[in-house]
């Protein structure tokens, strides 16, 4: 076996190279975000001794959400997937052929997981700046809305529009289930985004 024929799967190099570009043969973007580190906060101390404590420092504030995706149509997509930077394959998998569907790709999107870091809806909007957010999973009070709203029902609120839908676990399953929430699913997509 030669090492020049090893292929890996696109989240593997992902995760490998999260500070570069990376494009596809398909010429997607699978870029991930990483938001600079906050600089470690200065403090006066007086001097330390062998028998004093050493002065407390209070950890940085968290300076923004890691995304997968460029985010360039301004779709935020939250997801929840524990154990997982963002999601395990089959789940990117599903996700990305909606995307094909809707004749997007990755870069037009920022996939954020809510299981590796709680979504503020607040801190998101600044950062991200979301037209649209899709929830898979997380609902619309777990990430701060002062509303909760049905699954597969388009909501605007505050200059933003919301689509809530079941987890993205729920459609890779195999099966009829799946099927029918997928379906569902395209429909508010394509109201959505008026395909």
């Amino acid at each position: 076996m030669s090492l020049n024929n090893i292929q890996l799967k696109d989240l593997v190099v992902s995760e490998l190279y999260r500070d570069n570009l990376l494009a596809s043969e398909t010429k997607r973007d699978t870029s991930i975000h990483t938001p600079p580190a906050a600089p470690a906060p200065v403090t006066a101390s007086a001097p330390v001794t062998a028998s004093a404590p050493a002065p407390a420092t209070v950890p940085p504030a968290p300076s923004g959400y890691k995304f997968l995706g460029n985010n360039s149509r301004k779709i935020s997509i939250i997801v929840h997937a524990p154990g997982t930077p963002f999601l395990p394959d089959e789940q990117l998998t599903v996700l990305t052929r909606m995307l094909d569907a809707c004749r997007m790709n990755m870069g037009d999107v920022a996939i954020v997981n809510h299981a590796a870091t709680p979504v503020s809806i607040g801190a998101l909007k600044q950062q991200l700046q979301p037209a649209f957010v899709l929830l898979f999973g997380p609902t619309p009070q777990a990430i701060g809305l002062p509303m909760d709203f049905p699954i597969f029902k388009i909501q605007p609120y505050d200059q933003c529009t919301y689509l809530t839908a079941p987890s993205l676990e729920d459609m890779a399953r195999p099966g009829d289930e799946s099927k029918l929430l997928k379906s569902k699913l395209w429909v508010c997509l394509k109201t959505l985004f008026e395909i």
